[in-house]
């Protein structure tokens, strides 16, 4: 494989791990509360899509925005259950209270699919595209681009809507906003709605090409939080940025080495940067999480 094919596949698979953490981010930015639901929301979305895929015999665009509506759904549910009855309590609540939500997925989803690894539909077809004697996925292409117009979605929905804007006053200063007559926990809401559809969308655009099964939440959020740490706590185009850093040292390493070496040298540069620089690449002033 050459080293532009390597790129390509690299940025593809940290396309997918943007929105992962994107929608992680959002979260944290609106609640100052970590979800640490959305690796397992990423694992729904990838099953909800292997379970429409019989239903809906369409290449796996089709299904791309009826997976973002019933994840959106899920997250205003997740909301409801797991965030605002405990937003007045300490943070750990929260803590606990999204991890029991990715246990429960976990396990209804064992359940419905069984433990074996399951595919979703391509978003296009399963083929190659010769750009000009480079062979390259067309899967591949297909998550970069799916992946983009999302993530440029966002951002001119928060920087050229009234909506936007709200959910920009909620996540930095909800009491003011509240003030202002922004109703705050709509906002949450919404937002929790629009991470959660992120993650939908990331499982389904995983899902072909690395497969999907009940227990793959775990290394996917722990992706969102490393990228969101590198990237700097509550930077949007941090998160972005360190997601696509990452894909980019897996699949570079692992093409040299393997896997397993390439995850724990990732680690190890975590531990690095968190020493060099525990701000991160667009590090804010610092501030308690959860």
């Amino acid at each position: 494989m050459t080293t532009l094919q390597l790129l390509i596949n690299g940025l593809a698979l940290g396309a997918a791990y943007a929105l992962v953490a994107l929608g992680f981010v959002l979260v944290l930015n609106a609640t100052s509360a970590v979800n640490f639901a959305q690796g397992d929301l990423v694992m729904a979305g990838g099953l909800l899509a292997v379970a429409l895929a019989p239903l809906i015999p369409l290449p796996g665009i089709a299904l791309l925005p009826v997976v973002l509506v019933a994840m959106a759904a899920l997250g205003l549910v997740l909301a409801l259950a797991a965030y605002l009855p405990l937003r007045r309590s300490p943070p750990v609540a929260v803590f606990i209270s999204t991890i029991a939500v990715g246990i429960i997925l976990q396990n209804g989803a064992s359940v419905l699919f069984g433990p074996e690894p399951r595919a979703a539909p391509p978003l296009l077809s399963g083929g190659t595209v010769d750009l000009g004697g480079l062979v390259v996925a067309e899967q591949s292409l297909a998550i970069i681009a799916v992946a983009g117009l999302l993530i440029a979605g966002q951002q001119w929905l928060f920087a050229r809507t009234q909506l936007g804007r709200r959910l920009r006053a909620t996540a930095q200063d909800p009491e003011m906003a509240r003030a202002c007559g922004v109703p705050v926990t709509a906002m949450i809401l919404v937002t929790f709605a629009l991470g959660t559809a992120y993650a939908g969308a990331a499982g389904l655009l995983l899902a072909n090409r690395y497969f999907v099964t009940p227990t793959a939440g775990g290394d996917l959020i722990l992706k969102a939080y490393i990228a969101v740490t590198i990237g700097g706590w509550g930077s949007v185009p941090g998160a972005v940025v360190g997601a696509l850093l990452i894909a980019l040292f897996e699949v570079g390493v692992s093409s040299v080495l393997s896997y397993p070496v390439a995850l724990g040298l990732l680690y190890a540069a975590l531990l690095v940067i968190l020493l060099a620089r525990p701000q991160g690449l667009f590090g804010e002033a610092a501030r308690r999480r959860a």
